[in-house]
């Protein structure tokens, strides 16, 4: 079949634009590539109305990985702050773990105009203003895309050997995907997190490397402050930050019936910008590179990826994957790590003249020998912690963690607590022995779910065994953590 394009990239945010560069990348050039995007050029990839709502932290590492293999680099103005890590601290603040190593804080709204121009120079072919509702079929394949024009209000319809759905986490088109597939069409509502932040200008208030340090990112776990989720203080600068948090719905809710209170996340957030003592006469920033993206509330997933990557001539990336990780709603690292990725695949598929759900599954192998094999034990971990008050999560942080555990922290592993079975009667009090016991019980399935996840299926034909297996370890590990 003649299509308009070899590859269509629906979304042009971080994942889209990185995998269609990748494509590109993999094929020396030589295959046609169209990104569609819904906003204007100036603004592409934007998120929402308010901007490319974000932490905007991102590991060295993965840039790297990023880099090595596609050799896309980036530096400044994209690159806005360099930092050394992440610090996590205990609710009472004694205790901080440090994890994620040397990093990056990027500008949102430079990014993307960077990644513009990359893609102009190797050939990449672009739509803006496209509203994408629907993707084309023919004999059970996916064959493109259509949509509605903004600027002209005409249909738009185009056709392409594969789709590389990079949409985001509420994607219409995964949702009413209608081939036969293994993909997972819609999110539990408890598997989202609300988010939101701002991009903040600041005069130096009190020298507390607990609430601002221009050299880490500072995350405060504390179920008041930001229920079932965390709250972040991440540098732009010396005097410049992006600030905000996290909550799951679930625990909002609880957090408010405890505390007698009704507020929502963008309260939650005022108020911790307000008690930041570092912190003097905050507002939001002026710069012409956060014109368009200094505040704004944005929906995030924080379960494993999706079960399955692929269809027949369909492939989905970054958000529109849930790929974001579990643990602290990061979504960039693993987007650069899945969208790199993703063109080698795809251009592979497409050479070798099959783009069949079997002929794109080592997306889903590669995908998961990178980076996908940690993230259902993350989830898991995730869901204990959501369980734990402030009291637990001090007592846990100050007495379980072992400098192996944070190591493996450090990684974005889960932590093994090996610790814990040897501190016995040391424990105190009936909460912190539940605690243990769910520490012990997180570690235990995690070692299960890494190596369930390091035996996917070769082939679609495995893929209902491995799956029915997977749901009943995570059922048997939800219903055990159940608050």
């Amino acid at each position: 079949m003649k299509t308009d394009f070899d590859i269509i990239v629906a979304g042009g945010g971080l994942a889209g634009m990185i995998a269609a560069q990748s494509a590109s990348y993999y094929s020396n050039q030589r295959m046609s590539i169209l990104i569609v995007d819904r906003n204007p050029e100036p603004q592409l990839g934007k998120k929402t109305i308010n901007g490319w709502i974000c932490g905007d932290a991102v590991g060295k590492n993965t840039v790297d990985y990023m880099t090595e293999r596609i050799k896309i680099s980036w530096g400044n103005p994209e690159i806005e702050h360099p930092v050394k890590g992440v610090m996590a601290f205990s609710p009472d603040r004694e205790t901080s773990i440090p994890f994620d190593g040397d990093g990056y804080m990027l500008n949102r709204q430079e990014l993307p105009q960077r990644q513009l121009r990359d893609a102009k120079k190797v050939g990449i072919n672009l739509q803006y203003s496209v509203a994408l509702r629907n993707l084309l079929y023919e004999d059970g394949t996916v064959v493109g895309v259509e949509g509605t024009n903004l600027l002209t209000n005409e249909p738009f319809k185009k056709t392409a050997k594969i789709v590389v759905d990079a949409t985001g986490v509420a994607s219409m088109l995964r949702n009413g995907l209608a081939v036969k597939s293994k993909i997972e069409r819609k999110i539990d509502r408890d598997d989202l997190e609300s988010t939101g932040r701002h991009i903040m200008k600041f005069e130096p208030g009190e020298d507390d490397k607990t609430d601002f340090d221009p050299d880490y990112c500072i995350i405060h776990l504390d179920q008041d402050i930001a229920p079932g989720g965390y709250a972040w203080v991440f540098p732009k600068g010396k005097t410049k930050v992006n600030i905000g948090l996290g909550v799951q719905h679930k625990e909002l809710q609880r957090r408010n019936e405890r505390l007698g209170k009704k507020d929502d996340v963008v309260k939650l957030i005022n108020d911790y910008v307000k008690q930041n003592k570092a912190i003097k006469n905050p507002k939001l920033s002026d710069d012409p590179s956060d014109s368009v993206n200094a505040t704004g509330t944005w929906q995030v997933s924080v379960r494993r990826q999706n079960d399955c990557l692929v269809a027949n001539g369909y492939m989905i990336v970054g958000d529109s994957a849930w790929m974001p990780k579990p643990l602290d709603a990061g979504g960039i690292g693993p987007a650069i790590v899945a969208a790199t990725i993703i063109g080698k695949d795809a251009v592979a598929a497409i050479e070798a003249g099959d783009v069949s759900e079997n002929a794109l599954w080592q997306y889903n192998i590669d995908f998961i020998n990178d980076y996908g094999y940690k993230t259902a034990g993350l989830e898991v971990f995730r869901r204990l912690l959501q369980t734990l008050t402030n009291e637990q999560i001090n007592y846990g942080m100050k007495h379980f963690l072992s400098n192996l555990d944070v190591e493996a922290i450090s990684k974005g592993e889960h932590p093994d607590f090996g610790t814990v079975g040897k501190l016995g009667m040391l424990i105190r009090g009936a909460l912190n022995k539940k605690l243990a016991d769910g520490l012990r019980f997180t570690a235990h399935q995690n070692k299960i779910l890494t190596q369930h996840y390091y035996n996917f299926p070769k082939t679609p034909d495995g893929y209902d065994a491995w799956h029915h297996t997977l749901h009943k370890i995570l059922d048997e590990s939800f219903a055990r953590l159940k608050n």
